[in-house]
């Protein structure tokens, strides 16, 4: 595994665009939503939370969802001939997921710090961007999971919607309290709500119990997901 996982951070690596519209993509909507909302009174800091969740989770979806490729072109039963196990494979898969998912939460932290002036003592600043990623991981599991259900040719389409169900319902980019009552109690189901909470919360000096209860909410998310992925990847592995 260790082999393959090298192989997999060295492949992702490579590929200067992805991660470059990785970081690309959240810093330029973090610096077109900056000035607007600030203006309306929100803190550069809370702007800052929830669009570097957005990239972290966009990265991480993007990584894993690319397994449906992989698939479509006979990869992973490639792999299945070798001695690499399907739970090996699906660990690489999710930590470089969470690897790509590191650089737009630092990248959009070091632009709200420089260009917003947001001044975090080193213990917030850590908290910010860890606290950010570590949340990260239900969305490399969901990617994973995308990835085993969709095709190359449908993909992008399922993956377009996930991502803006889970960035707009999940109050990534607006303030849930302004939704309506039925829509808030839907928001509050996503794992995308609860990374939100990590990355506002850390970002403001929130309640140390709202970050905990965040925590265990993506925790369990994490748990379920990666369940849901090992029990579709043996039925997928069972049928080839």
């Amino acid at each position: 595994m260790t082999g393959y996982l090298t192989f997999e951070i060295r492949r992702t690596l490579r590929d200067a665009k992805f991660l470059l519209f990785a970081v690309a993509l959240p810093v330029g909507l973090y610096l077109l939503m900056a000035d607007r909302f600030i203006d309306q009174g929100a803190p550069a800091s809370y702007v800052m939370g929830g669009v570097a969740a957005f990239g972290a989770m966009k990265a991480a979806l993007d990584v894993g969802a690319r397994t449906a490729v992989e698939r479509g072109i006979g990869w992973q039963r490639q792999l299945r001939l070798t001695p690499l196990s399907g739970s090996g494979y699906l660990l690489a898969k999710a930590s470089v997921a969470m690897v790509v998912a590191l650089p737009p939460v630092a990248g959009v932290s070091l632009v709200a710090g420089l260009v917003s002036g947001v001044h975090l003592s080193a213990a917030g600043w850590a908290a910010a961007v860890l606290g950010v990623w570590a949340g990260t991981v239900p969305f490399a599991l969901l990617g994973l999971l995308l990835g085993q259900f969709a095709t190359a040719q449908n993909l992008q389409a399922y993956q377009g919607a996930v991502v803006l169900v889970l960035s707009f319902i999940g109050g990534l980019f607006i303030p849930v309290s302004t939704f309506p009552q039925a829509l808030a109690a839907v928001a509050k189901v996503l794992p995308s709500y609860w990374l939100a909470q990590v990355g506002h919360a850390t970002a403001l000096g929130g309640g140390g119990a709202d970050r905990w209860q965040a925590a265990l909410v993506l925790a369990l998310y994490a748990l379920v997901l990666g369940a849901a992925v090992a029990i579709r990847y043996r039925r997928d592995t069972a049928r080839a």
